[in-house]
């Protein structure tokens, strides 16, 4: 930066509209730079350099040696340029100016607005902290509901219709057990009868006295295999169709209504916080925690709205499924075990074609992709 020179017409440099030095005065500028001068130092001596705006070096005044009197020095004179305008104006941004007069200097640069930094720590606590606050809502609401002292809100007809169905899964369970019970014990049945075929089959190729008796014997208990094997096929199936029934699809909706059950709970719980505010003071502390709570409230009962219907639309598509597996199923188990105990072969056969049933032939793997195509 220039330094200031004392107060005198030398060091007024007039400058033109356009930027360059107005060279009119020029000439008075270096009379009296002759006269403020020692006499002992001659213009010869001395070199004046002045520029205009359009160079970017500055006006030095050389001065050689000098053997008269000493004399204090003058402050170089700098004439202006495009440059040092520039950074004056720069650093002239940069200069606050407080109230006592008295300049401060401040560092200039961009300014970047950054969002508040998230830290995952404080993140993960805050979950924590909303989880627990939930946690301990919905254990209190609980408690309150099986000592009699809270109140729950109940739709009757939602209710007796998850009544029914768990009811239902229950007795669909028995039904399953017994039926698994009774193929585990054919299919020893059926397995003691082939051996039992076998054994009067070989009896009759050895014993030459009882070979049509114990022939006869061979062929009944091989027929009663076979339709035991039949039979058990069909049961089977029956098996699998109602197991998939009870623990997947039963299952499945029975899921949908505990998460419904939940949302019951946390809805109960902050409508009773919500109205607890509602009945306290009303001042400038608990207008907020009120508008807090009915935001929450309001959240919790949109979910358990939305909760109540999937249930509704999925016990009634349950309903539809369960009438049309179980029909199917239980007129299957019924044609087959009284085709098997008439002993009407040919009707326990077209009962297993009229579902679709495929017979696994014992000691026959099962035909490859190659064979198959």
């Amino acid at each position: 930066m220039a330094q200031e020179s004392p107060k005198n017409s030398a060091a007024e440099i007039p400058v033109t509209s356009n930027g360059e030095v107005d060279d009119s005065r020029e000439h008075g500028f270096n009379r009296d730079l002759k006269h403020s001068l020692p006499s002992g130092l001659g213009l010869s001596e001395t070199q004046i350099t002045s520029h205009g705006f359009d160079n970017t070096k500055e006006g030095v005044i050389e001065a050689g040696a000098f053997q008269g009197s000493p004399a204090p020095p003058l402050p170089s004179v700098m004439s202006p340029s495009r440059v040092a305008a520039s950074r004056l104006a720069q650093q002239g941004s940069d200069l606050i100016v407080p109230a006592g007069g008295q300049r401060t200097q401040t560092k200039s640069g961009p300014v970047i607005l950054a969002d508040e930094i998230k830290n995952p720590a404080m993140e993960k606590l805050e979950l924590v902290r909303k989880w627990s606050l939930n946690t301990y809502k919905c254990t209190r609401q609980i408690i309150s509901e099986r000592l009699g002292r809270g109140s729950r809100t109940v739709d009757l007809e939602l209710e007796a219709q998850i009544d029914i169905l768990r009811d239902n899964k229950k007795k669909y369970e028995n039904i399953l057990k017994l039926a698994q019970t009774l193929s585990t014990q054919l299919f020893q049945m059926v397995h003691t009868q082939r051996q039992l075929g076998d054994a009067f089959a070989d009896l009759s190729l050895k014993s030459l006295e009882l070979h049509e008796e114990f022939g006869y014997n061979a062929d009944t208990q091989k027929l009663l295999a076979k339709n035991g094997e039949t039979l058990l096929g069909a049961i089977n199936f029956f098996i699998a169709s109602v197991n998939t029934l009870v623990n997947k699809t039963i299952e499945d909706t029975l899921m949908t209504v505990k998460q419904y059950e939940s949302a019951r709970i946390e809805y109960d719980a902050y409508r009773t916080d919500l109205e607890e505010l509602n009945l306290g003071p009303r001042d400038a502390n608990t207008l907020p925690k009120i508008e807090q709570s009915q935001h929450l409230f309001q959240a919790h009962k949109e979910k358990y709205d939305k909760m109540r219907n999937d249930v509704s639309v999925k016990l009634k598509f349950l309903e539809e499924n369960k009438v049309k597996v179980l029909h199917n199923q239980l007129v299957l188990f019924h044609n087959a075990i009284a085709a098997y105990f008439a002993g009407n072969q040919k009707q326990l056969e077209q009962t297993l074609k009229q579902f679709h049933i495929k017979l696994k032939t014992p000691g026959v793997d099962a035909p490859s992709w190659l064979e198959e195509q």
